[in-house]
Order: C-alpha cells, then sequence, then structure tokens
C-alpha cells in the first residue's frame, strides 16, 4: 500500500483556470470589481470593530480606460495589501484572502463576495499582462507592484502609490480591444453591478445604487416603493400586481422581491425575468435550477449569498442549499396566495385573468404547490361566477351526480362556438364550466386525479340526454324499425368520417342532429398536438346523434320520395354541423340556399 499527496502543476493549470473559469468572458469585470468591492467591505469592518482609526475618506471604486495604453484600471480605496499578503493570496492560486477574513470577522463582516480565491485570475482572459499597485491600510506599510504575462512567472517589486488600496491594471490583448469602449464597459457595469453595495464610477458616473430595495427591511417601504422599483428594472412592461418580498436568514440567507406580472397568453415569452444576485452581484436570469419551473413566470430578484459567483447548472441542480432556497420560495409563494385570497376575495378574482396562468401552470409542474394550491385556485362558469375547487364540487353535486354515484362536471372552450350545446344542458339544469385557458386541458387531468368518483366532459362530448346518465327512459316518436330507416337516411347523405350514427331520443328543444365528439377522442387530438402521438395523424372523427324525438325525424320519414327524405335530412346535418362551425364557405353557400327552398316548399 502506498499513500502521498496529489502533484499539480501550474504550468498545466493556469491556462485552463484562464480559458475555462467562466463560461462567459465579460464576467472578468465583475469578478475585479467584486474583489474591489471587498477590499472596501473589509475596511469598513475594520473601521467599525476599531482596528482601523484611520480616515476613510472617499470609497467610491473608479474604472478608467486607456485608449492609448490599451489598459482598464479597476481602481478602490479599500485595506489595501502588504508584499507578504501578495505573495500569499494572488501568487497562490484559489487561496481566498475573503476566506480567511469571514472566518475572523464572521460576527460582524457583511456583503463579502468572494470566496475562492479565483476571480482574480478572470482577468488574464482579456489582458496580455496584468499589473496589480497596492498600499495597505496598516501603519508603516510600503507599496508593492506585482505584474505578470500570464505565464506561470511572475515579478514584484516597489513602486510608487501614496493612496491607500489597491489598482488593478490589465493590459487588454489585441484580440480583446473592444473591451476599450467605453459603451461595451458600461454595459457590463450596469449589467453586473449596478446594484453594488460600495459606489462604482466609471466616466464620472455613478453606475449602481448602492441600497437597492430587497436589501432593505419590509417595514420600511410603502407601496409606491416596490412600484417605482419594479419599473426600474422592467421600464417596458406593464404594471404588476403585486409583489412578495423575500426576508429570511435561516437555515439559509436569502432576501429578494418577487413580481406578479399581467401574463399573457404565451408563457415561454414570459419566463427569465427573474434575476439571480449573490451579496448584489448579478450572476444570472436563468434561474431555472433555481426556482421552480412555474416559478419562472414571475420576474424580480434573488439574492443569496449561499450561491457563488462561478455558478454552473451541475452546482445548482445538487447544491442542498439551492433546494431548501427552491422549496423556500415555492412555500412562500402559495401563502401570499392563499393569504391575498382570504383578506380580499373580490380583489383576487378580478385578477385571477392574469394569475390563473401562472397557478395552473404551478399545479400542472410542481406537486408540492399543486397541495396548497387547492385552496385557492378557481374555476368560473359560464355565468362568470367563480368556485374554488371543492365549493364547485358542493354546487353541482345535486343536480350533477349521474346513476352510478359519479359527478359529472360539464365545460366548455368556447361559449360562442358551442353555445348550442351550453344552451341544451342548461335547460337541463346543469352548470357548465368555461376551461378556456392554454393550460386548462392540463388542468383538467390535475382535477381528475383529485377527484377519483368525477369524471369532466366537454359539454359537445355526448348527446345532452347522455351527458350526466341518470337512468330515466326517454321517449322516442320512431320504433325500432323506423329507427333504423332514419339512420340509413343519413348514411346516404352523411359524406365525412365517423364513429356511428345512432338515434336517441332527446328534447324537442334540442337540434333535430347533434354532431359530437367523445370526450377519450377528443384527448387523443389534443395530445397529438403536443407530439405525445408521433408525427401521425388520427383521424377527426365524430358521432352524428338523431334526436328520435324531434318531430323532423318523423316528418323525414312521412316522406316517399329519397330525394325529399335526403333533402331534409341534409339540412338537418348540416345545422348540427353550422352549430359546431364545421361548414366550409362552399357548404355555407350551399346551406342557406337549401334553407330558402325548403321554407319555399312549405
Amino acid at each position: 500500500m502506498k499513500t502521498g499527496t496529489l502533484s499539480i502543476h501550474t504550468e498545466n493549470i493556469f491556462p485552463i483556470i484562464k480559458k475555462f473559469l467562466y463560461s462567459n468572458q465579460e464576467v472578468f469585470l465583475r469578478e475585479l470589481v467584486s474583489n474591489a468591492v471587498d477590499a472596501t467591505q473589509k475596511l469598513l469592518t475594520l473601521s467599525n470593530v476599531g482596528e482601523f482609526k484611520g480616515e476613510l475618506g472617499n470609497t467610491a471604486i473608479e474604472i478608467t480606460i486607456d485608449s492609448e495604453a490599451k489598459t482598464i484600471t479597476i481602481k478602490d480605496r479599500g485595506i489595501g495589501m502588504t508584499a507578504d499578503e501578495v505573495d500569499q493570496y494572488i501568487n497562490q492560486i484559489a487561496f481566498s484572502s475573503a476566506e480567511t477574513f469571514l472566518e475572523k470577522y464572521k460576527d460582524t463582516a457583511k456583503n463579502i463576495i468572494g470566496h475562492f480565491g479565483l476571480g482574480f485570475y478572470s482577468a488574464f482572459m482579456v489582458a496580455d499582462k496584468v499589473e496589480l499597485k497596492t498600499l495597505s491600510h496598516k501603519e508603516a506599510a510600503k507599496p508593492v507592484l506585482w505584474s505578470c504575462d500570464g505565464s506561470t512567472t511572475f515579478e514584484i517589486s516597489d513602486t510608487e502609490k501614496t493612496d491607500r488600496g489597491t489598482e488593478v491594471i490589465l493590459h487588454i490583448g489585441e484580440e480583446h480591444s473592444d473591451y476599450l469602449k467605453s459603451s461595451c464597459i458600461e454595459e457590463i457595469l450596469r449589467k453586473y453591478c449596478r446594484f453594488l453595495p460600495v459606489e462604482i464610477l466609471f466616466d464620472g458616473k455613478t453606475i449602481n445604487d448602492i441600497q437597492p430595495l430587497w436589501a432593505k427591511h419590509p417595514t420600511e417601504l410603502k407601496e409606491e416603493d416596490y412600484q417605482n422599483f419594479y419599473r426600474k428594472i422592467y421600464p417596458f412592461s406593464d404594471p404588476p400586481l403585486f409583489q412578495i418580498h423575500l426576508n429570511v436568514d435561516y437555515p439559509f440567507t436569502l432576501t429578494g422581491i418577487l413580481y406578479f406580472p399581467k401574463l399573457k397568453k404565451d408563457i415561454d415569452l414570459q419566463k427569465n425575468k427573474i434575476q439571480l444576485y449573490s451579496n448584489q452581484v448579478f450572476i444570472t436570469d436563468s434561474v431555472e435550477e433555481i426556482v421552480p419551473d412555474y416559478l419562472t413566470l414571475l420576474h424580480g430578484i434573488i439574492d443569496s449569498p449561499d450561491i457563488p459567483l462561478n455558478v454552473s447548472r451541475s452546482y445548482l441542480q445538487t447544491d442542498a442549499h439551492v433546494r431548501k432556497i427552491s422549496n423556500y420560495i415555492s412555500k412562500k409563494v402559495a401563502d401570499k396566495l392563499h393569504e391575498l385570497f382570504k383578506e380580499d376575495r373580490q380583489s383576487f378574482q378580478d385578477k385571477w385573468e392574469y394569475i390563473g396562468t401562472f397557478v395552473k401552470y404551478g399545479i400542472i409542474r410542481d406537486a408540492t404547490f399543486s397541495e396548497h394550491a387547492r385552496k385557492f385556485c378557481l374555476l368560473y362558469n359560464t355565468e362568470k361566477k367563480y368556485f374554488t375547487i371543492d365549493e364547485y364540487l358542493e354546487h353541482i353535486r345535486p343536480n350533477h351526480t349521474d346513476k352510478n354515484d359519479r359527478v359529472i362536471i360539464l365545460y366548455a372552450t368556447d361559449e360562442v362556438a358551442q353555445h348550442t350545446y351550453i344552451d341544451a344542458a342548461k335547460r337541463r339544469g346543469y352548470d357548465v364550466l368555461l376551461l378556456d385557458g392554454i393550460l386548462d386541458m392540463h388542468l383538467i387531468q390535475y382535477l381528475e386525479s383529485l377527484m377519483p368518483d368525477t369524471s369532466i366532459i366537454r359539454v359537445d362530448g355526448d348527446a345532452p340526454e347522455k351527458l350526466i346518465d341518470k337512468g330515466i327512459e326517454r321517449v322516442s316518436l320512431l320504433n325500432e324499425t323506423e329507427q333504423k330507416e332514419l339512420s340509413e337516411v343519413y348514411t346516404q347523405v352523411i359524406n365525412r368520417p365517423l364513429v356511428k350514427i345512432e338515434c336517441l331520443p332527446g328534447s324537442e328543444d334540442d337540434l333535430p342532429v347533434t354532431i359530437v365528439k367523445p370526450e377519450y377522442q377528443r384527448r387523443i387530438a389534443d395530445l397529438q398536438k403536443t407530439g405525445m402521438f408521433g408525427s401521425g395523424e388520427i383521424p377527426d372523427l365524430y358521432n352524428v346523434v338523431i334526436n328520435s324525438a324531434h318531430p323532423l325525424a318523423k316528418k323525414i320519414l312521412i316522406h316517399s320520395d329519397d330525394a325529399k327524405r335526403q333533402k331534409y335530412a341534409r339540412h338537418a346535418f348540416e345545422l348540427a354541423l353550422l352549430s359546431q362551425n364545421m361548414l366550409t364557405g362552399a357548404e355555407l353557400a350551399e346551406f342557406i340556399k337549401t334553407n330558402v327552398s325548403l321554407f319555399l316548399d312549405n
């Protein structure tokens, strides 16, 4: 058996760090400015605990470009470094001064960003040479110059520097000359450093807001503050409906504000509007691994120092802190919605047009959220009356229970196109839900999973008498022989793919012919549209139900002339097609012509 120590050669690992440390090259500026912020925050901490007794003075961080020298300089007036500290924290890769500082001042240090000691080396992603000038805050300290050309060799020497702090000077390589443009640097600074806790100056302008709204306590804020902040982040969006202020410090640290926008029809266009920060440093706006998928429909900001800057998808998928954060946010959102529902139900209902899409998406995508959502998920019928799921079941149970003691929920997806069927159901005293949202077909499956003794059928999914089969016998005007004869007449005039033709006694007020598509056929068609049944086409099959209790049924058979029988049957069938919006332009013209002819015949 042999044990030993792994050998790592810097000449091999340094090029890898330079090339692959970050997937996005522009973050070099974020890392270096973050280091400058840390240096400033450390000085403030030492001043607060009485270990630094000098004048703090101006602690703003300055970024400057020298186009002629082809350099970018990041200058802070923070804690600075001695030669020994430069040797310890710069020359030793992945040795973090922030980590050391936090261990010593864990009870007083705040907003320290860096933890891994790698961010400084991101400079070499764009620079051929990096110089570091620094003067420690310590008494009698001497200024130090460190320089490196991107190889594994470096130089440390004395230099001239009279003001406390550190300057990092990047000599930009030719292939990265775009970073010498002011517009480019300002864009990066506003993206990543917009809310850093130390003032950032560039081209004589302050880039950042050092006290963003989410970093304040909710008791300090008014509704107007939240609305103004939203307009600052999303200047071209409609005002939000309401917001949730996140503020937790155990078992993890998390702050933020999540806004509920007015969701439009296209869900995909609403995503990626949550920004993820770590200690007020922007990380990403792709937060699928931080929050459940349905929460990506919200807008706002989440900030947690427990998420490092060099975040990766694989890290987010496996990190325990991230899972806890995700669960916390999900519960917080559910609690907020339930609270709003209980406090002012009418206001909640008024907002349901926009909230509903979010809640339904959450129900479909997140089992934990769906458990809470039953308390505030609303359904509304064609009368525009709102119910919770449990309320609706109680509302319809007396009249919607069939002969097998199952509760039947009837729904429509288009009030205009399905009005004939809706009216037929209402004449029987039935209630009809309106499920016309983009996610409602998925919601049906959720509702069925909640209620095993309940069936959900579209109002045109069967003949009116069969939608809720209560075992009541209906009287037909035709005997069995006549029903068979009438079915044959309709078979001759119908030239469309069908499941079957059947005679069934309904009401005189119903249409003489009804075209229905069984619920299971409709759902298969819906699944096919999502690609779940492959790319092959499924025939569009329907049932034709002849109302054998309608006077027209008897009238057709009175005629001995087959042509007249077929004329009346075709008229009744086209009337059924019209009620389903299934007539082509040519068929509609013919229907009108036939209708006039029938009127003249009578």
